[in-house]
């Protein structure tokens, strides 16, 4: 049995610092070179009919990254949610925001909001770490990702075979697909061939 278009699609956008050490500039300066290709897919996503998307900003452990990198990948997780508040979306920021890492300037999206007349569902992981999701479980019975839908598609760009903690009760059986370019090298065939790519797996979720 063949896939469907993916529903749900996770974006690790990974190779920023690597990225800007290449390009002659400070690690910290590559944050910001990843807001125009984040805004390009979602646009395409809902071109080609993406109901959800989850972006993977940064976790609780990157707060221990050199404080001048922790500060631009802040300011660039906030300028990023700010943009997307003006592409129509059912808008949702994820993360420990008890944290002094948390951004203040997002507590407004910690329970879904429709933005600019709403449309495709958009997570935004933000200080999120699947230890503090997880944890709230034996609370209520319900993660604290308990709002974002099983995920069917993972794309991680910058090489790496790794899932980074990405939403592991989502991911339980996602597929994986990696893209060895650089976050801010995106290109819209990058989604587009990971979806054809996903279509031509088998389905079976354990069956």
């Amino acid at each position: 049995m063949k896939k469907a278009a993916p529903r749900h699609i996770g974006i690790i956008p990974d190779g920023n610092r690597r990225w800007a050490s290449e390009h002659g500039l400070q690690k910290e300066d590559g944050y910001a070179y990843g807001l125009a290709p984040g805004l390009q897919l979602v646009r395409h996503a809902k071109k080609l009919g993406i109901e959800e998307l989850t972006y993977y900003g940064f976790t609780v452990d990157n707060c221990k990254r050199p404080k001048v990198q922790f500060e631009a990948f802040r300011a660039a997780c906030v300028e990023a949610v700010h943009l997307l508040t003006k592409e129509g979306a059912d808008l949702l920021v994820l993360g420990d925001q008890a944290s002094k890492c948390f951004p203040e300037e997002l507590i407004p999206y910690t329970t879904r909001t429709t933005v600019n007349g709403g449309g495709i569902k958009l997570n935004f992981l933000v200080n999120y770490g699947w230890q503090w999701d997880l944890s709230h479980i034996r609370q209520d019975g319900r993660a604290h990702s308990a709002d974002v839908s099983r995920i069917d598609l993972i794309i991680r760009w910058g090489g790496m075979r790794r899932l980074s903690g990405f939403l592991p009760i989502q991911s339980v059986y996602a597929d994986f697909y990696v893209i060895d370019r650089y976050w801010p090298d995106y290109r819209n065939s990058d989604l587009r061939d990971a979806i054809a790519w996903y279509s031509r797996q088998d389905v079976t979720l354990g069956g």
